[in-house]
């Protein structure tokens, strides 16, 4: 695995043996922010989110989210799935905390370093809980009101990518909760809607993808 700049300044990680990064190349933070923090969390009516990110990564997502709560001053639970964690030696080189919040270094730093499978209060508007498993098997023992989705492309991990899957994140969300993801691909879009959620296609990050998906579950 290896670091590689993308278009807006910031970095993403490279998987040779998938050929894939784990951000865009066009913006891995004008990504993360667009899709995960404005076209996700911010369009959340619960007062105290809980949130399910499939893909905990590089710690992004939920760095920015860590920085959202205390601005929002809303309490966030963040639960966030990780079948192969990054080594603490490239996190250390990712640069993500200059890049959008100096002084609160120590904080991304914390996301990485904080226990697994264990709740841990990182800011007092910010708990974090860490699972390293397979999202495929894993047993879910709360709901959510926000879903991440941000596993690999569908083309190089098709088993994170099927129905019975979607169907269980539709049980898994509260009633108006949501679920974002980067992809827009029809096939995506059909499982969510067939799992029960209403899905609008909109405007992919500034200078990168055309379109996103939104996923939500209406109240019955």
């Amino acid at each position: 695995m290896q670091i590689e700049q993308t278009a807006d300044g910031s970095q993403t990680l490279f998987v040779p043996e998938l050929n894939e990064h784990y951000h865009s190349v066009k913006g891995a933070l004008t990504e993360s922010e667009h899709i995960f923090i404005r076209m996700g969390l911010e369009h959340s009516s619960a007062e105290n989110p809980h949130i399910l990110e499939i893909g905990f990564g590089t710690g992004l997502n939920a760095f920015l989210t860590l920085l959202a709560a205390d601005k929002m001053q809303k309490s966030i639970h963040y639960t966030t799935l990780e079948r192969y964690p990054v080594s603490q030696e490239l996190i250390r080189q990712l640069t993500y905390p200059e890049l959008i919040c100096p002084e609160r270094a120590t904080d991304f730093q914390a996301l990485h370093q904080a226990n697994w499978n264990t709740d841990v209060r990182l800011t007092p508007y910010f708990t974090l809980y860490k699972v390293e498993t397979d999202f495929t098997s894993y047993t879910f023992p709360n709901t959510y009101d926000v879903i991440y989705f941000d596993a690999f492309a569908p083309e190089k991990q098709p088993e994170m990518w099927t129905q019975p899957l979607f169907d269980t994140l539709y049980r898994q969300l509260n009633s108006q909760g949501i679920l974002t993801t980067y992809c827009a691909k029809g096939a995506v879009r059909r499982m969510l809607q067939a799992a029960g959620f209403t899905v609008e296609r909109l405007p992919g990050p500034p200078g990168g993808k055309r379109e996103i998906l939104r996923a939500t579950k209406e109240k019955k």
